[in-house]
Protein backbone atom coordinates (compact mmCIF):
# COMPACT_ATOMS: atom_id res chain seq x y z
CA UNK A 1 0.00 0.00 0.00
CA UNK A 2 1.56 3.19 -1.20
CA UNK A 3 1.18 5.36 2.02
CA UNK A 4 3.35 6.07 4.94
CA UNK A 5 2.23 5.12 8.00
CA UNK A 6 3.73 5.10 11.58
CA UNK A 7 2.58 3.79 15.08
CA UNK A 8 4.75 3.83 18.51
CA UNK A 9 8.40 4.64 19.26
CA UNK A 10 10.95 4.47 16.41
CA UNK A 11 14.64 5.72 16.20
CA UNK A 12 15.37 9.18 14.41
CA UNK A 13 17.43 6.99 11.62
CA UNK A 14 16.77 3.45 10.74
CA UNK A 15 19.34 0.66 10.70
CA UNK A 16 20.80 2.81 13.74
CA UNK A 17 21.16 1.81 18.01
CA UNK A 18 17.56 1.65 19.70
CA UNK A 19 17.93 1.78 23.81
CA UNK A 20 15.66 0.07 25.73
CA UNK A 21 14.41 2.56 28.53
CA UNK A 22 16.80 2.47 31.67
CA UNK A 23 15.07 1.95 34.59
CA UNK A 24 15.76 3.70 37.81
CA UNK A 25 18.43 1.38 38.79
CA UNK A 26 20.26 2.42 35.65
CA UNK A 27 19.55 -1.06 34.01
CA UNK A 28 17.71 -1.55 30.95
CA UNK A 29 14.14 -3.76 31.79
CA UNK A 30 15.39 -6.79 30.68
CA UNK A 31 18.95 -7.12 31.12
CA UNK A 32 19.25 -10.57 29.52
CA UNK A 33 17.76 -9.31 26.09
CA UNK A 34 20.61 -6.98 25.39
CA UNK A 35 20.34 -2.97 25.96
CA UNK A 36 18.61 -2.26 22.78
CA UNK A 37 15.12 -3.26 20.65
CA UNK A 38 15.64 -5.46 17.72
CA UNK A 39 14.87 -4.12 14.18
CA UNK A 40 13.28 -6.27 11.57
CA UNK A 41 12.72 -5.45 8.27
CA UNK A 42 9.13 -6.12 6.75
CA UNK A 43 9.74 -5.96 2.73
CA UNK A 44 8.20 -7.51 -0.45
CA UNK A 45 9.74 -8.79 -3.74
CA UNK A 46 13.53 -9.08 -2.01
CA UNK A 47 14.54 -5.14 -1.52
CA UNK A 48 12.80 -3.83 -4.18
CA UNK A 49 8.86 -4.03 -2.48
CA UNK A 50 7.30 -1.83 -0.37
CA UNK A 51 8.34 -2.07 3.26
CA UNK A 52 8.11 -1.54 6.98
CA UNK A 53 10.62 -1.10 9.67
CA UNK A 54 9.50 -2.82 13.01
CA UNK A 55 11.33 -2.81 16.54
CA UNK A 56 10.65 -5.85 18.51
CA UNK A 57 11.30 -6.32 22.28
CA UNK A 58 12.32 -9.35 22.07
CA UNK A 59 14.38 -11.31 19.04
CA UNK A 60 11.30 -11.99 16.36
CA UNK A 61 13.30 -15.04 15.40
CA UNK A 62 13.31 -17.06 18.03
CA UNK A 63 11.31 -20.92 17.65
CA UNK A 64 11.40 -23.13 20.48
CA UNK A 65 9.64 -26.09 18.41
CA UNK A 66 8.12 -27.10 15.10
CA UNK A 67 5.50 -29.44 15.40
CA UNK A 68 3.02 -31.10 12.81
CA UNK A 69 1.77 -30.12 8.93
CA UNK A 70 -1.19 -30.50 7.02
CA UNK A 71 -2.27 -30.08 3.94
CA UNK A 72 -4.70 -27.53 2.74
CA UNK A 73 -4.66 -28.31 -1.02
CA UNK A 74 -8.14 -27.79 -2.51
CA UNK A 75 -9.79 -30.82 -3.60
CA UNK A 76 -10.90 -30.14 -6.92
CA UNK A 77 -14.15 -31.35 -8.82
CA UNK A 78 -14.19 -29.49 -11.76
CA UNK A 79 -10.73 -28.27 -13.75
CA UNK A 80 -11.96 -27.49 -17.11
CA UNK A 81 -15.14 -25.63 -16.71
CA UNK A 82 -16.82 -24.10 -19.55
CA UNK A 83 -20.29 -23.79 -17.71
CA UNK A 84 -22.21 -20.86 -15.87
CA UNK A 85 -22.70 -21.19 -12.35
CA UNK A 86 -24.70 -20.50 -9.66
CA UNK A 87 -23.44 -21.28 -5.83
CA UNK A 88 -25.49 -20.81 -2.81
CA UNK A 89 -23.04 -19.34 -0.80
CA UNK A 90 -24.98 -19.21 2.40
CA UNK A 91 -25.07 -23.21 2.39
CA UNK A 92 -21.33 -22.73 3.44
CA UNK A 93 -21.19 -24.77 7.00
CA UNK A 94 -19.95 -22.47 10.22
CA UNK A 95 -17.23 -23.58 12.26
CA UNK A 96 -15.60 -22.52 15.05
CA UNK A 97 -12.13 -22.25 14.23
CA UNK A 98 -11.16 -19.09 12.10
CA UNK A 99 -9.20 -21.27 9.66
CA UNK A 100 -10.99 -24.51 9.69
CA UNK A 101 -14.12 -22.18 8.62
CA UNK A 102 -12.51 -21.44 5.60
CA UNK A 103 -14.39 -23.03 2.70
CA UNK A 104 -12.19 -22.91 -0.97
CA UNK A 105 -14.49 -22.80 -4.17
CA UNK A 106 -12.62 -21.19 -7.10
CA UNK A 107 -9.24 -22.04 -7.41
CA UNK A 108 -6.36 -21.41 -9.92
CA UNK A 109 -2.67 -20.90 -9.60
CA UNK A 110 -3.14 -17.09 -8.34
CA UNK A 111 -5.54 -17.57 -6.18
CA UNK A 112 -7.65 -19.32 -3.57
CA UNK A 113 -11.74 -17.60 -3.80
CA UNK A 114 -13.73 -18.71 -1.12
CA UNK A 115 -16.20 -18.20 1.87
CA UNK A 116 -16.13 -18.52 5.79
CA UNK A 117 -18.50 -18.22 8.67
CA UNK A 118 -16.40 -18.56 11.84
CA UNK A 119 -18.41 -18.87 15.13
CA UNK A 120 -15.18 -18.04 17.38
CA UNK A 121 -12.70 -15.41 17.45
CA UNK A 122 -9.10 -16.48 16.83
CA UNK A 123 -7.19 -16.44 19.78
CA UNK A 124 -5.70 -20.09 20.79
CA UNK A 125 -3.05 -19.13 18.19
CA UNK A 126 -1.51 -17.11 15.94
CA UNK A 127 -1.56 -17.18 12.12
CA UNK A 128 0.14 -16.29 9.33
CA UNK A 129 0.14 -16.73 5.50
CA UNK A 130 3.19 -16.86 3.90
CA UNK A 131 1.88 -17.93 0.79
CA UNK A 132 -0.08 -15.23 -0.03
CA UNK A 133 -1.98 -11.22 0.53
CA UNK A 134 -5.19 -11.87 2.01
CA UNK A 135 -8.30 -9.71 1.29
CA UNK A 136 -11.66 -10.54 3.48
CA UNK A 137 -14.35 -9.26 3.06
CA UNK A 138 -16.92 -8.64 5.64
CA UNK A 139 -19.96 -9.53 4.68
CA UNK A 140 -21.79 -10.20 8.64
CA UNK A 141 -20.29 -9.66 11.67
CA UNK A 142 -18.03 -7.03 13.33
CA UNK A 143 -14.30 -6.95 15.48
CA UNK A 144 -11.06 -6.05 15.66
CA UNK A 145 -8.20 -7.71 13.39
CA UNK A 146 -5.33 -7.81 16.11
CA UNK A 147 -1.65 -7.28 14.27
CA UNK A 148 1.92 -7.09 14.91
CA UNK A 149 1.13 -3.86 13.21
CA UNK A 150 -1.29 -2.83 15.52
CA UNK A 151 -5.61 -3.23 15.63
CA UNK A 152 -8.08 -2.30 13.10
CA UNK A 153 -11.54 -2.37 13.65
CA UNK A 154 -13.96 -3.74 11.10
CA UNK A 155 -17.69 -3.91 10.63
CA UNK A 156 -20.22 -4.99 7.71
CA UNK A 157 -18.72 -3.97 4.41
CA UNK A 158 -15.08 -3.82 5.35
CA UNK A 159 -12.38 -5.09 3.07
CA UNK A 160 -9.36 -6.14 4.95
CA UNK A 161 -6.42 -6.37 3.58
CA UNK A 162 -3.33 -8.24 5.59
CA UNK A 163 0.13 -8.75 2.87
CA UNK A 164 1.21 -11.57 3.30
CA UNK A 165 4.13 -12.69 5.94
CA UNK A 166 1.37 -10.66 8.74
CA UNK A 167 1.11 -12.04 11.94
CA UNK A 168 -2.44 -11.79 12.96
CA UNK A 169 -5.46 -12.84 15.30
CA UNK A 170 -9.06 -11.72 15.16
CA UNK A 171 -11.57 -11.16 17.59
CA UNK A 172 -15.07 -10.97 16.60
CA UNK A 173 -17.87 -9.24 18.54
CA UNK A 174 -20.39 -11.96 18.28
CA UNK A 175 -20.86 -15.96 16.67
CA UNK A 176 -23.03 -14.62 13.56
CA UNK A 177 -19.67 -14.14 10.70
CA UNK A 178 -19.36 -14.27 6.88
CA UNK A 179 -16.34 -13.73 4.94
CA UNK A 180 -15.61 -13.74 2.01
CA UNK A 181 -12.19 -14.58 1.12
CA UNK A 182 -9.50 -13.93 -1.35
CA UNK A 183 -5.70 -14.98 -1.05
CA UNK A 184 -3.95 -13.49 -3.68
CA UNK A 185 -0.28 -15.16 -4.91
CA UNK A 186 0.51 -11.79 -5.98
CA UNK A 187 0.68 -8.59 -4.02
CA UNK A 188 -2.78 -6.49 -4.00
CA UNK A 189 -2.41 -2.78 -4.69
CA UNK A 190 -4.96 -0.06 -5.57
CA UNK A 191 -5.34 0.32 -8.94
CA UNK A 192 -2.36 1.72 -10.91
CA UNK A 193 -4.54 4.57 -13.36
CA UNK A 194 -5.99 6.16 -10.16
CA UNK A 195 -2.29 6.76 -8.58
CA UNK A 196 0.18 9.22 -9.69
CA UNK A 197 3.95 8.69 -10.20
CA UNK A 198 4.65 9.21 -6.67
CA UNK A 199 1.53 7.00 -5.52
CA UNK A 200 -0.60 9.27 -4.56
CA UNK A 201 -4.37 8.84 -5.01
CA UNK A 202 -5.73 11.02 -7.97
CA UNK A 203 -8.47 13.47 -8.13
CA UNK A 204 -10.84 11.37 -10.21
CA UNK A 205 -10.46 8.43 -7.97
CA UNK A 206 -13.59 6.37 -6.43
CA UNK A 207 -11.52 6.67 -2.88
CA UNK A 208 -9.03 8.22 -1.46
CA UNK A 209 -6.12 8.23 1.56
CA UNK A 210 -8.51 9.06 3.87
CA UNK A 211 -11.15 6.12 3.27
CA UNK A 212 -8.33 3.95 4.54
CA UNK A 213 -8.82 2.28 8.15
CA UNK A 214 -4.79 2.08 8.97
CA UNK A 215 -4.48 0.41 11.93
CA UNK A 216 -3.81 1.91 15.39
CA UNK A 217 -3.40 1.11 19.37
CA UNK A 218 -0.64 -0.66 18.80
CA UNK A 219 0.32 -3.83 21.48
CA UNK A 220 3.38 -4.27 23.04
CA UNK A 221 3.22 -8.24 24.81
CA UNK A 222 6.61 -8.30 26.98
CA UNK A 223 6.32 -11.67 27.67
CA UNK A 224 8.32 -14.97 26.87
CA UNK A 225 6.86 -18.29 26.86
CA UNK A 226 5.10 -20.73 24.67
CA UNK A 227 3.09 -19.31 21.72
CA UNK A 228 1.40 -21.38 19.27
CA UNK A 229 2.04 -19.96 15.49
CA UNK A 230 0.43 -21.68 12.55
CA UNK A 231 1.87 -20.48 9.14
CA UNK A 232 0.51 -21.44 5.68
CA UNK A 233 3.66 -22.06 3.48
CA UNK A 234 3.16 -24.15 -0.10
CA UNK A 235 -0.17 -24.81 0.45
CA UNK A 236 0.45 -26.60 3.83
CA UNK A 237 -0.87 -25.01 7.56
CA UNK A 238 2.96 -25.80 10.16
CA UNK A 239 2.80 -25.44 13.71
CA UNK A 240 5.44 -23.57 15.07
CA UNK A 241 5.86 -23.07 19.04
CA UNK A 242 7.36 -19.33 19.48
CA UNK A 243 9.57 -18.38 22.29
CA UNK A 244 8.20 -14.87 22.54
CA UNK A 245 4.61 -12.98 22.44
CA UNK A 246 4.50 -11.96 18.39
CA UNK A 247 3.06 -8.51 19.13
CA UNK A 248 6.27 -7.45 21.17
CA UNK A 249 6.26 -4.01 18.45
CA UNK A 250 7.05 -1.00 19.95
CA UNK A 251 7.35 0.86 17.13
CA UNK A 252 7.50 0.87 13.37
CA UNK A 253 7.02 2.90 10.24
CA UNK A 254 7.17 2.25 6.69
CA UNK A 255 4.27 1.86 3.34
CA UNK A 256 3.85 -2.38 3.71
CA UNK A 257 1.16 -3.00 6.74
CA UNK A 258 -2.71 -4.28 6.79
CA UNK A 259 -5.54 -2.03 6.50
CA UNK A 260 -8.98 -1.78 5.92
CA UNK A 261 -11.45 0.27 3.27
CA UNK A 262 -15.32 0.32 3.35
CA UNK A 263 -17.35 -0.57 0.67
CA UNK A 264 -19.72 2.25 1.22
CA UNK A 265 -16.41 4.72 0.97
CA UNK A 266 -16.09 3.47 -2.76
CA UNK A 267 -17.83 6.85 -5.08
CA UNK A 268 -19.50 4.94 -8.08
CA UNK A 269 -18.07 6.98 -11.36
CA UNK A 270 -21.50 7.22 -13.81
CA UNK A 271 -21.39 8.54 -17.08
CA UNK A 272 -24.25 9.32 -20.04
CA UNK A 273 -24.04 5.55 -21.04
CA UNK A 274 -23.20 2.52 -19.65
CA UNK A 275 -19.67 2.50 -17.68
CA UNK A 276 -18.00 0.04 -18.34
CA UNK A 277 -16.90 -2.63 -15.24
CA UNK A 278 -13.00 -1.12 -14.74
CA UNK A 279 -14.82 1.72 -13.08
CA UNK A 280 -15.82 -0.29 -10.40
CA UNK A 281 -12.59 -1.33 -9.85
CA UNK A 282 -11.03 -1.07 -5.82
CA UNK A 283 -7.93 -3.36 -6.28
CA UNK A 284 -5.33 -5.23 -8.47
CA UNK A 285 -2.78 -7.52 -9.40
CA UNK A 286 -0.74 -8.82 -11.79
CA UNK A 287 -3.46 -11.74 -12.11
CA UNK A 288 -6.89 -10.45 -11.31
CA UNK A 289 -8.83 -7.82 -10.56
CA UNK A 290 -11.80 -7.06 -7.44
CA UNK A 291 -14.27 -4.69 -8.32
CA UNK A 292 -17.14 -3.36 -6.19
CA UNK A 293 -20.67 -2.48 -7.25
CA UNK A 294 -22.34 -0.26 -4.81
CA UNK A 295 -25.56 2.20 -5.13
CA UNK A 296 -25.16 4.98 -7.81
CA UNK A 297 -27.35 7.15 -10.00
CA UNK A 298 -27.93 4.81 -13.30
CA UNK A 299 -27.19 6.17 -17.12
CA UNK A 300 -28.67 10.04 -18.31
CA UNK A 301 -28.46 9.89 -21.85
CA UNK A 302 -32.26 9.88 -22.92
CA UNK A 303 -32.20 6.35 -24.80
CA UNK A 304 -29.80 4.66 -22.27
CA UNK A 305 -29.82 0.84 -20.89
CA UNK A 306 -29.20 1.44 -17.37
CA UNK A 307 -28.17 -2.84 -17.66
CA UNK A 308 -25.13 -3.89 -19.09
CA UNK A 309 -24.87 -4.62 -22.46
CA UNK A 310 -23.78 -8.19 -23.37
CA UNK A 311 -20.38 -8.93 -23.25
CA UNK A 312 -18.22 -11.97 -24.07
CA UNK A 313 -15.65 -12.88 -21.33
CA UNK A 314 -12.69 -14.08 -23.92
CA UNK A 315 -9.70 -13.61 -21.31
CA UNK A 316 -11.01 -13.35 -17.96
CA UNK A 317 -13.29 -15.60 -15.67
CA UNK A 318 -15.60 -13.31 -14.31
CA UNK A 319 -17.29 -14.08 -10.62
CA UNK A 320 -19.84 -12.06 -8.63
CA UNK A 321 -20.24 -12.54 -4.87
CA UNK A 322 -23.79 -10.66 -4.01
CA UNK A 323 -23.90 -8.77 -0.90
CA UNK A 324 -26.90 -6.84 -0.80
CA UNK A 325 -29.55 -4.77 -2.84
CA UNK A 326 -31.71 -5.33 -6.14
CA UNK A 327 -29.23 -6.94 -8.46
CA UNK A 328 -30.68 -5.47 -11.56
CA UNK A 329 -29.01 -7.21 -14.25
CA UNK A 330 -29.95 -10.29 -12.62
CA UNK A 331 -33.06 -12.97 -12.23
CA UNK A 332 -33.83 -14.95 -8.82
CA UNK A 333 -30.13 -13.69 -7.19
CA UNK A 334 -29.85 -13.02 -3.28
CA UNK A 335 -27.31 -12.11 -0.91
CA UNK A 336 -24.62 -14.55 -0.50
CA UNK A 337 -24.87 -15.87 -4.01
CA UNK A 338 -22.09 -16.16 -6.26
CA UNK A 339 -22.13 -16.45 -9.87
CA UNK A 340 -19.56 -17.53 -12.17
CA UNK A 341 -19.12 -16.30 -15.65
CA UNK A 342 -16.13 -18.36 -17.38
CA UNK A 343 -14.33 -17.17 -20.23
CA UNK A 344 -15.17 -18.41 -23.75
CA UNK A 345 -18.59 -17.48 -23.85
CA UNK A 346 -20.55 -14.03 -23.82
CA UNK A 347 -23.00 -13.31 -21.06
CA UNK A 348 -25.30 -10.62 -20.12
CA UNK A 349 -28.44 -9.50 -18.22
CA UNK A 350 -31.23 -11.75 -16.99
CA UNK A 351 -34.29 -11.96 -20.01
CA UNK A 352 -36.55 -8.78 -19.07
CA UNK A 353 -33.63 -7.49 -16.60
CA UNK A 354 -33.22 -4.96 -20.16
CA UNK A 355 -36.74 -3.70 -20.58
CA UNK A 356 -37.03 -3.72 -16.29
CA UNK A 357 -33.93 -1.15 -16.24
CA UNK A 358 -35.14 1.45 -19.13
CA UNK A 359 -36.46 4.77 -17.49
CA UNK A 360 -35.16 3.52 -13.93
CA UNK A 361 -32.70 6.28 -12.04
CA UNK A 362 -30.69 4.70 -9.92
CA UNK A 363 -29.59 1.12 -8.30
CA UNK A 364 -28.91 0.03 -4.59
CA UNK A 365 -26.94 -3.04 -5.20
CA UNK A 366 -23.67 -3.79 -3.39
CA UNK A 367 -21.23 -6.25 -4.56
CA UNK A 368 -17.97 -7.78 -5.02
CA UNK A 369 -16.69 -8.81 -8.18
CA UNK A 370 -13.43 -10.83 -8.85
CA UNK A 371 -12.13 -11.12 -12.68
CA UNK A 372 -9.18 -13.81 -13.41
CA UNK A 373 -6.55 -13.44 -16.15
CA UNK A 374 -6.61 -17.29 -15.97
CA UNK A 375 -9.51 -19.59 -15.66
CA UNK A 376 -11.39 -21.20 -12.44
CA UNK A 377 -11.70 -24.31 -11.43
CA UNK A 378 -14.42 -25.69 -8.64
CA UNK A 379 -13.48 -27.44 -5.61
CA UNK A 380 -15.72 -30.10 -4.14
CA UNK A 381 -17.34 -27.89 -2.12
CA UNK A 382 -17.69 -25.33 -4.37
CA UNK A 383 -20.08 -27.94 -6.70
CA UNK A 384 -21.84 -28.77 -3.16
CA UNK A 385 -23.26 -25.32 -3.08
CA UNK A 386 -23.98 -25.50 -6.82
CA UNK A 387 -27.87 -24.84 -8.18
CA UNK A 388 -26.58 -27.09 -11.36
CA UNK A 389 -29.14 -25.16 -13.32
CA UNK A 390 -27.77 -21.27 -13.53
CA UNK A 391 -26.24 -22.07 -17.12
CA UNK A 392 -29.59 -22.16 -19.17
CA UNK A 393 -30.69 -18.78 -17.08
CA UNK A 394 -30.89 -16.82 -20.13
CA UNK A 395 -32.92 -19.22 -21.80
CA UNK A 396 -36.49 -16.85 -21.84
Amino acid sequence: MPFYHTLGQIPPKRHTQFPRPVNASGETSRESEGPFYYEQLFGTIGFDGMSSLLYHVHRPTMVREVQESVDMTPKLAVQKNMMARKLIGFDVPPADDFIESRVPLLVNNDLIFGLAAPRQSLTAYFYKNADADELLFVHRGSGKLRTLFGTIPFQYGDYLIIPRGIIYQIAFDTADNKLLYVESRTPIYTPKRYRNHFGQMLEHAPFCERDIIRPNALETHDETGDFLMKIKKQGSLHSLVYASHPFDVVGWDGYNYPYGFSIFNFEPITGRVHQPPPVHQTFQTDSFVVCSFVPRLYDYHPQAIPAPYNHSNIDSDEVIYYVDGDFMSRNDIKQGHITLHPGGIPHGPAPGAMERSIGKKETQEYAVMVDTFRPLMLTEQAMAIDDGVYYKSWIA
